[in-house]
């Protein structure tokens, strides 16, 4: 099956910025990109990204997160702070967990599996506002890992998967913790 979505906004970042103790905030000295596009390099993740290449994430190096979902949230504060490498609009995550499937945004098919969700930290309150962690409770979107390598970009793509999925459900929180299938 094929579905129409939007990649509102790619991130990477060299380094972590959500480290220590929330009261103590974020680090200041740590470069946040929002490029028009990214490379995905198989087993990897994102280059440049502070995940790229970390044995220990290999089967999450790449995150989602469902615009809709960040808006129930969080309202209007930036979805930058949640710090997923896609922000999509239109598309349904929580079904792609176990998953296999492709994402072209026009320069050819990337595959990824769907891994464990993405859950929120004690630092979503701290920079998104008082109670957004709890408020992202089973919407904090979906870690995957990346199986071939390819170019994602700001804009239309086209998700290829072997499950039913539904945009009017962007935003719905689930109660499962660990990935389907």
């Amino acid at each position: 099956m094929e579905y129409r979505f939007e990649i509102v906004t790619l991130l990477r970042s060299p380094r972590h910025a959500y480290f220590g103790r929330p009261k103590d905030g974020p680090a200041d000295d740590v470069d946040t990109e929002t490029p028009e596009s990214v490379e995905i390099v198989a087993d990897k993740g994102i280059v440049g990204d502070r995940f790229f290449g970390v044995r220990a994430h290999t089967e999450a190096a790449v995150t989602f997160l469902a615009i809709e979902a960040w808006q129930a949230a969080a309202g209007a504060a930036d979805p930058i702070l949640a710090r997923r490498n896609i922000v999509v609009r239109g598309l349904e995550l929580d079904p792609l967990r176990g998953q296999e499937f492709t994402i072209d945004s026009g320069d050819g098919p990337i595959r990824f599996r769907g891994g464990r969700p993405a859950h929120p930290c004690a630092w979503m309150d701290t920079t998104a506002g008082d109670g957004v962690r709890k408020a992202l409770i089973g919407r904090g979107g979906l870690r995957a890992q990346p199986l071939t390598f390819g170019v994602l970009q700001l804009g239309s793509a086209v998700i290829g998967c072997d499950v039913a999925l539904d945009p009017a459900r962007a935003a719905d929180q689930v109660r499962r913790a660990q990935p389907m299938g």
